[in-house]
């Protein structure tokens, strides 16, 4: 019998110190998880919105379909400025001068070979632009785009591109802490809950909240 209460000693004490170790160690856990995972957002994130900058550069405005998005970058050009001659050469502006020539000199450059410099994209990475990191191509970001007219009366083009936690996250490991974190942006911090960048409601030249 003793033998029996000892054993079942034993079960309670390593229960609970198991529970003590879950209670200690989910904080830590959860928070690596979001750390990681927002960088990996924030990185894809961050090449949409160079995208998006170079699509509004060309076609003054921007696009809320990742399809073109896509055969913009893949297929389309950009048109570049560079100089002919040193400005600190006398003699090469002299001659440059008496030719009539301006100084300046236009070319094209393929977009996907500009933008997102130093970075190399593939082809397969400009399509997977569209999913949130970690989702195996199932979630993808929510990009809206538009105009709106400001204050005084000024139209401009405007763009919002999100991932919500809940997308991103581990909802089902991390169910409260999820729930805690986004009450925690809602309410105490009035931010996103999430990692976006834009705004459908005013121009923001595309701030990313990473950057706040």
């Amino acid at each position: 019998m003793k033998t029996v209460f000892q054993i079942l000693l034993a079960i309670v004490i390593v229960g609970f110190v198991y529970v003590i170790y879950d209670q200690i160690s989910t904080p830590i856990r959860f928070e690596n998880e979001v750390k990681a995972k927002r960088s990996q957002v924030i990185e894809r994130i961050k090449d949409i919105r160079a995208a998006q900058r170079a699509y509004k550069s060309k076609y003054q405005k921007f696009t809320a379909d990742f399809d073109t998005l896509a055969n913009f970058i893949l297929n389309e050009t950009l048109e570049m400025e560079r100089k002919l001659v040193d400005e600190d050469d006398s003699v090469a502006m002299a001659q440059l001068k008496k030719s009539g020539k301006k100084n300046v000199e236009k070319f094209q450059i393929a977009v996907i070979d500009t933008i997102f410099s130093p970075k190399k994209l593939t082809k397969e990475d400009v399509y997977n632009l569209r999913y949130i990191p970690g989702t195996d191509n199932k979630a993808q970001f929510i990009l809206e785009a538009g105009i709106i007219t400001t204050e005084s009366k000024v139209v401009i083009p405007v763009v919002e591109c999100r991932a919500p936690y809940t997308l991103f996250l581990d909802t089902i490991t991390y169910r409260q802490e999820i729930v805690n974190l986004i009450d925690d942006e809602v309410n105490n911090f009035n931010r996103y809950p999430g990692i976006k960048f834009g705004s459908m409601e005013a121009g923001n030249n595309e701030a990313g909240n990473w950057e706040d």
